[in-house]
């Protein structure tokens, strides 16, 4: 790496705000011989264009000796992040790759038959003649032969150990700050029915009821990965599979490896790795393995993938925290502060409050958020609003609320498979509606009139029945914890301004968001500080619907109410842990942005 060239390599004609004061830092801090650069910068400031200078310092091919890595890979975890690089034009050398499923198949009769389901996958030997224009491995060739490959986390750590795509001088991570909780989920193990294709082939043990949970998971998985072997095997002996036989034998696979990377990693005895084994049903039911502090894994998917790292966030609070959780070593990281651009005039807090909206309290609370909303629709009649609802249970409560209070005409909500067509389809109109969302505080670009203000209902904090959070407030692990909340809360705070002469208002509407600042006040960036000292308590109109639909001339509901909430309340009851004391009514926090 050639850390002069980190300016030099900023792919815009001018510079803006500190980015040319950022760069220079990133340059001396690589040029001071940190392996590591965590640049911490606020909305606004570029990120994307940040990383890409950072890339264009990796060594090239005719600097190198024959042994040596060259080139850079460009990562996020966001898929959203890595669509908006994908149509940049100032970052057309980027060249993209997906996951397999992400492209259809080019031969007659299979144009909707996704890439990791076509011949070429179900076949054995299967020679295909269009091979050399397929879209996938046409992608494939051009990111592992040109300097800059950009991916998604996830099939970045999918590829580690790849001959394809093999170590490189420079890795930049974009929105890195929670590498440490992405790793872990990556290398969770969920054994239930629609995950162990051979389920019914086997007998699960009550693995929670043994002296030693994680021993006999440990001894289980051993059976487990067996039973998936044979099974796979019998598979890859046939000439020829259907698309179903083949997910199964590329399940089964995966299974095998995931299943042998726990049992080698817990019988390891230099693994730092902390297991931890839920199986709340007892025997016959699923069993979920968990990780904590992953260091190791992110050695193999990460670390060991590039020479020099560049990774980049609004909101990586705390260097040294964040180098254990990521397995760093903090005397070769370097931490550079991004200042923050926006006028605080533009982007303010707003207290709100209405009360608690813990499990216990959320009764009496959400009826006055609910009341609150129509109070904020009100107070911006012709001005479209996000929601941030934290969980699909106060989505649904809420959205309940606000049809009986008559205003469903201008409120829209989704689902968990409506997500995105939900969201781009508010996004696109001209109507002031207001939009209730669930996991959609990150890696959300609501720039100009997409949006004008936003509600936080609830503290995000994560659900303490997870077996990972226990564990770590078991070990005194509070400030993690705290930490993590407010890192989602900046994240959503950034949502709806976006560039200096944007503007747009933050409602807290949760008391307890004004003692998670209080707990996490060291943690804050001096901007956001700045914001929470700022805070007020603004002058709404009385509660009234009808001055709540006044831009909306009487228009019919959206089409999207209390049906299809009635499905959103089926669905949820079966998901996972997340979301602080909700008791378990979503999946996890970070699920949405694993889409490769």
């Amino acid at each position: 790496m050639d850390p002069d060239r980190i300016p030099a390599s900023f792919p815009a004609p001018s510079f803006r705000g500190n980015q040319r004061e950022a760069l220079d830092a990133i340059r001396d801090a690589f040029a001071a011989g940190n392996d590591a650069v965590l640049v911490r910068a606020p909305t606004g400031s570029g990120k994307s264009l940040l990383a890409r200078a950072v890339a264009g310092a990796a060594r090239t091919p005719e600097e190198a000796e024959p042994s040596d890595a060259t080139g850079a890979y460009y990562t996020t975890p966001q898929v959203s992040q890595l669509d908006d690089v994908a149509e940049d034009d100032l970052l057309e050398d980027l060249n993209v790759i997906r996951g397999k499923r992400n492209y259809t198949c080019i031969l007659p009769d299979e144009q909707s038959t996704p890439v990791d389901r076509a011949p070429c996958a179900r076949e054995s030997g299967y020679d295909c003649s269009v091979k050399h224009r397929c879209p996938y491995y046409a992608d494939r060739a051009i990111a592992s032969n040109r300097s800059i490959a950009a991916m998604t986390l996830a099939y970045f750590m999918q590829t580690a150990g790849s001959e394809v795509f093999g170590r490189r001088d420079v890795v930049v991570v974009d929105e890195a700050h929670g590498l440490s909780e992405w790793a872990e989920m990556y290398a969770t193990v969920d054994l239930q029915p629609a995950t162990v294709p051979v389920w019914d082939d086997v007998g699960v043990p009550d693995v929670s009821a043994a002296d030693d949970p994680v021993e006999r998971t440990a001894r289980f998985a051993e059976t487990l990965a067996g039973v998936c072997e044979r099974a796979a095997e019998d598979l890859t002996a046939s000439a020829e599979l259907t698309p179903g036989e083949a997910a199964r034998r590329d399940r089964l696979q995966d299974l095998r490896s995931e299943l042998s990377w726990f049992v080698s990693d817990y019988r390891d005895p230099t693994s730092t790795t902390t297991w931890v084994v839920d199986q709340p049903d007892g025997e016959g039911t699923p069993i979920t393995i968990k990780p904590l502090d992953p260091a190791r894994y992110l050695h193999h998917t990460v670390w060991d993938r590039g020479n020099k790292f560049a990774l980049l966030s609004a909101t990586i609070l705390d260097k040294e925290a964040f180098c254990r959780g990521v397995g760093l070593d903090p005397s070769n990281v370097a931490l550079v502060d991004v200042p923050h651009t926006f006028p605080l005039d533009n982007r303010p807090l707003y207290d709100v409050t209405q009360g608690k909206m813990t499990y216990e309290h959320r009764d009496e609370t959400v009826p006055n958020v609910a009341r609150l909303l129509v109070r904020l629709m009100a107070a911006h009649p012709s001005e479209k609003g996000i929601v941030h609802c934290h969980s699909y249970a106060i989505q649904e409560r809420l959205a309940d609320h606000l049809d009986d209070f008559g205003v469903a005409a201008r409120v829209r909500t989704h689902d968990r498979d409506d997500r995105d067509a939900e969201l781009e389809s508010w996004k696109a109109t001209g109507r002031p509606d207001v939009f209730l969302s669930v996991k959609m505080e990150e890696a959300l670009d609501l720039r100009g009139d997409l949006a004008r203000w936003q509600v936080l209902c609830k503290a995000p904090y994560l659900n303490t029945s997870d077996s990972r959070v226990a564990r770590r407030l078991e070990d005194g692990q509070w400030s993690w914890y705290y930490r993590v909340a407010l890192r989602t809360v900046i994240q959503a705070a950034g949502r709806v301004v976006r560039a200096p002469d944007d503007h747009g208002a933050t409602y807290l509407a949760d008391s307890s968001l004004l003692d998670l600042f209080d707990r996490a006040r060291t943690d804050m960036p001096d901007w956001f500080a700045d914001a929470v000292d700022a805070m007020s308590r603004p002058d709404l109109p009385e509660f009234d619907p009808q001055a709540a639909l006044a831009e909306t001339n009487g228009a019919a509901s959206r089409g999207n109410g209390r049906t299809k909430r009635t499905q959103t309340r089926q669905s949820s009851n079966g998901g996972g842990a997340s979301g602080g004391d909700d008791g378990g009514d979503d999946s996890h926090p970070l699920s949405d942005v694993w889409g490769e």
